[in-house]
């Protein structure tokens, strides 16, 4: 039951009811729990009875909220609840990257979030956020260092070459400066220290105007969403305001594939690389796994008699953990995938090579499981794939390159070639065949469009065909 306790003037008129309501004892500790509280303050002119019966009927719609849990007295600011939430997710066993990105995009909002209450949060305030977060100043990564003449002056005074030995031993390479580039603000403070001289007589301060993308906002928005989310599901408030705000929508792309004569031209690049890096383009082109499927594929998860390969493990980097072992994606991820004849016969010769470089190499190398380990065994970076096919591109003269892109090829490929969704949903690992569809529905109204073309052509020469027939038998009939 709501308690009322009317609060006075000096003058001992009634201004004011405290309005209290019982909120239970602490289970762990048996305490009592500070009660629900709320002020209503008498409007002028009212009688102290009309004050007090308008005072009741608050209370009762009060101690309403109060117990069906739509009111919520909470102080704990957005900052606090969200690390709760956080923790939260990792004990329930969230993947280590998914929450590494949901700190990065709770980074970019605290500083207009952090210091607010669950509760006074609303829609427009989530909206200002999104708008503050669309401007330019919201990059980090905006601001630039560029070379003054003193710092070239300072270097030829000192004799210094193409380097820079820093503060911490490791050298700074001024390649970039010379070339009149701008560098990090980081990168230009560890010169200035490791020349003993005031960063601001070396180095001028420029400013993109580059903004964030509308993903990345919209990363934002999921992790506020979330946080905001699990107030709502205990009771902290009433509604989740980010359902009812507007955040910019994310630029939607089409995938990018490779057309049949450049999968000629990169194959073809392939074949005068090493074997490692010549099976792996080729795996990647025929089973349309994803990086970090590829490179944590082991030796026994090939099936040699079915022509298979198992996918149920992937390699992922992280900051803090390094190079580690993961699940797939989802579920759905989990697959087995039929590879050609002569990816197999690769496979097999690749192996070969492999077991030749482990005896060369001795000692030095670190044994491990993985069809694509290091360069000395172990656990391959998965940067160091993309890495090798930049290089790999600009050798040979090759589009842009990237992992992903082979996936997106081989998808666009099947569908060419009329492959029901359901099968290619099954071999690119997704979750849904929905999933499938709303990614390559581009790619889906192409292979659509060029089955109907090639129909047609079939119809006409069948059409043809038929004519010609009808005209022999007439001039057959005139012979005769």
């Amino acid at each position: 039951m709501a308690y009322l306790q009317p609060r006075k003037n000096k003058h001992g008129e009634v201004v004011s009811y405290s309005i209290r309501v019982y909120k239970g004892r602490d289970p762990r500790t048996g305490k009592q729990l500070t009660p629900y509280t709320m002020t209503w303050n008498v409007p002028p002119g009212w009688s102290g009875k009309r004050a007090k019966k308008e005072a009741e009927k608050q209370a009762a719609v009060f101690e309403k909220q109060c117990r069906e849990g739509s009111f919520s007295d909470c102080r704990q600011t957005f900052a606090q609840y969200a690390e709760y939430v956080l923790e939260l997710k990792e004990r329930m066993g969230i993947k280590h990257l998914t929450l590494i990105h949901y700190r990065q995009g709770l980074k970019r909002v605290l500083p207009f979030l952090g210091h607010m209450r669950l509760g006074e949060i609303r829609p427009q305030h989530l909206n200002c956020v999104y708008q503050q977060l669309s401007l330019p100043k919201a990059r980090e990564d905006n601001e630039k260092a560029l070379a003054r003449p003193a710092l070239w002056q300072a270097i030829e005074q000192k004799g210094i070459g193409t380097c820079v030995t820093g503060k911490d031993g490791r050298r700074i390479s001024l390649e970039r400066l010379r070339e009149g580039k701008a560098v990090k603000p980081a990168t230009a403070r560890r010169i200035a220290e490791a020349l003993d001289m005031p960063y601001s007589l070396l180095f001028s301060t420029s400013w993109d105007t580059r903004c964030l993308s509308g993903r990345t906002i919209m990363n934002c928005h999921l992790v506020i969403s979330i946080i905001l989310g699990q107030a709502e599901k205990e009771m902290q408030i009433p509604l989740n305001p980010a359902h009812r705000a507007t955040p910019p929508k994310k630029a939607a792309s089409d995938p990018n594939y490779f057309q049949m004569e450049e999968v000629a031209q990169i194959l073809q690049a392939a074949d005068k690389e090493p074997i490692k890096w010549r099976t792996a383009v080729n795996v990647l082109f025929v089973s349309g796994c994803r990086r970090g499927e590829l490179l944590g594929l082991k030796w026994d998860h090939v099936d040699w008699e079915n022509s298979q390969i198992r996918i149920d493990c992937t390699l992922v980097y992280a900051r803090d953990k390094g190079v580690y072992e993961a699940t797939p994606k989802t579920k759905g991820s989990v697959r087995s995938i039929k590879l050609p004849e002569e990816t197999m016969k690769l496979l097999r010769e690749y192996q070969l090579w492999q077991d030749s470089q482990r005896l060369q190499q001795g000692e030095r190398w670190r044994d491990s499981p993985y069809v694509f380990p290091g360069e000395r065994g172990g656990r391959m970076n998965p940067s160091q794939l993309g890495n090798w096919l930049i290089r790999f591109e600009r050798r040979h003269h090759l589009p842009h390159l990237n992992p992903h892109a082979f996936r997106h090829t081989m998808t666009s490929m099947l569908f060419f070639h009329g492959v029901d969704s359901v099968s290619i949903s099954h071999r690119l690992g997704h979750s849904s065949v929905s999933t499938t569809t709303s990614i390559y529905s581009h790619v889906m109204q192409q292979a659509e469009s060029r089955i109907s073309d090639c129909m047609s052509s079939v119809l006409l020469m069948t059409r043809r065909a038929s004519q010609e027939d009808t005209l022999l038998d007439i001039e057959a009939v005139e012979e005769k």
